[in-house]
């Protein structure tokens, strides 16, 4: 395998060090160079000249890609009224560049290696706890929880430096099923009454019960968009009102385009006492 076949597999880019242990002679990078197949950056770092071009402005700059960019890298869900701008940590006792994206200079919390482009999944978190409201943050959160296995004991363990990020870890539960989940367990919450979830009823989770007998159904795309998701959701529907629930069911642009009519429609079934025993 060349240099470049290598590279490609790896986004493009990759720290001089890592090609050196992968095999390849200083002869070698500086004849791919000389050819034009592969490029220097800031001495440490050897790219193709089309890599990707997020990690080779990091590795230009002498950052690294940071808070939302790792979140969207990572495959956390971010909430669709979120400005992704491209985010990178600085050095906190580094030099300005010109950048046009979010620049973080906060000391690391996590060390990441040297040749990481990205930082930690802490330190994301911790940035992103900033950027965001709080709900936005919560719900960024609880998708790394899900999408990296994370302990949310492990988080509340964490010396955060910054309010905002010790209160997401406080608050954070790993239970959500996803992000309007989220969205409607921060908004719910407010008013004060029990709620629960993922609780296993009629043999199947739901994703909220309201008091003892009120379950809210948030319905994205992921796990109810077939037919056949559609017909399981209807036979647990049915089930659960057989058993003496009331069953609301909301989808994602009700959710995220329309919540005061979610909230109004789950306010007048809790006004008619269908969270109730």
């Amino acid at each position: 395998m060349d240099v470049e076949s290598w590279l490609a597999a790896r986004a493009g880019i990759a720290h001089r060090d890592e090609v050196g242990r992968a095999g390849f002679t200083a002869g070698a990078v500086a004849a791919a160079v000389r050819a034009g197949r592969v490029r220097r950056v800031r001495r440490v770092w050897v790219a193709l000249p089309r890599g990707d071009g997020e990690l080779i402005r990091a590795a230009e700059l002498g950052g690294r890609v940071a808070c939302l960019s790792v979140a969207r890298r990572r495959g956390w869900w971010i909430p669709e009224q979120v400005d992704v701008q491209p985010h990178l940590h600085f050095r906190p006792n580094g030099r300005a560049v010109p950048f046009d994206g979010v620049s973080h200079w906060t000391k690391p919390l996590s060390p990441v290696s040297p040749s990481s482009l990205l930082e930690s999944v802490e330190d994301a978190l911790a940035h992103i706890a900033s950027c965001l409201d709080r709900e936005a943050a919560l719900v960024v959160w609880e998708s790394a929880i899900r999408s990296e296995n994370l302990s949310t004991d492990a988080l509340r363990s964490v010396r955060w430096r910054s309010r905002a990020s010790a209160e997401c870890a406080a608050e954070v539960n790993g239970l959500s099923d996803s992000g309007l989940e989220t969205i409607a367990i921060v908004r719910l919450s407010r008013w004060g009454v029990p709620i629960r979830q993922q609780l296993s009823l009629a043999g199947h989770p739901v994703d909220l019960l309201i008091g003892d007998r009120m379950v809210v159904q948030l319905d994205g795309f992921a796990h109810h968009s077939t037919s056949k998701d559609r017909t399981r959701d209807l036979r647990h529907d049915a089930e659960l009102r057989l058993r003496g629930y009331t069953v609301l069911r909301f989808s994602y642009a009700q959710v995220i385009h329309d919540w005061p009519a979610v909230e109004r429609t789950i306010g007048r079934a809790m006004a008619a006492g269908a969270h109730l025993a």
